[in-house]
């Protein structure tokens, strides 16, 4: 499942890139993670407008984001890279794009992603026709 509403809550599993694979502070630099953040923050917009039938004016806000980063043990700029999919969502949603976030590092992800982004989005009810 990729996605399940509770309420007027959408939880939204983790997404990362498929355009990259390694570390950041090894195989990484930061400016590519952060661009690999938005491409995961592009994925989650997706998968939003997915769950709510196209309709991204439902977004009511962006809640919460939870940014995982693939880092070496010493790597300390795990907010500047999850700023790419944070600085996406202001971009595409205004004010309703701003939400509180977690950015942590992890010693490996999934199939070797760099980033790992889930979220929590406040909803409208869906419309009637």
């Amino acid at each position: 499942m990729h996605s399940k509403q509770v309420g007027d809550l959408l939880y939204l599993s983790g997404k990362g890139p498929s355009s990259a694979v390694g570390k950041l502070g090894v195989d990484i630099s930061v400016e590519e993670g952060y661009r690999c953040a938005r491409e995961a923050g592009l994925i989650l917009v997706a998968a939003m407008s997915n769950a709510l039938g196209g309709d991204l004016d439902r977004v009511k806000d962006i809640v919460k984001v939870l940014g995982m980063v693939n880092a070496a043990p010493d790597f300390g700029d795990h907010p500047k890279v999850i700023n790419g999919c944070s600085d996406l969502f202001v971009e595409i949603f205004g004010e309703r794009g701003r939400h509180a976030r977690s950015a942590v590092g992890m010693g490996s992800l999934p199939d070797g992603i760099p980033v790992e982004i889930e979220v929590i989005v406040a909803v409208e009810p869906a419309r009637s026709r």
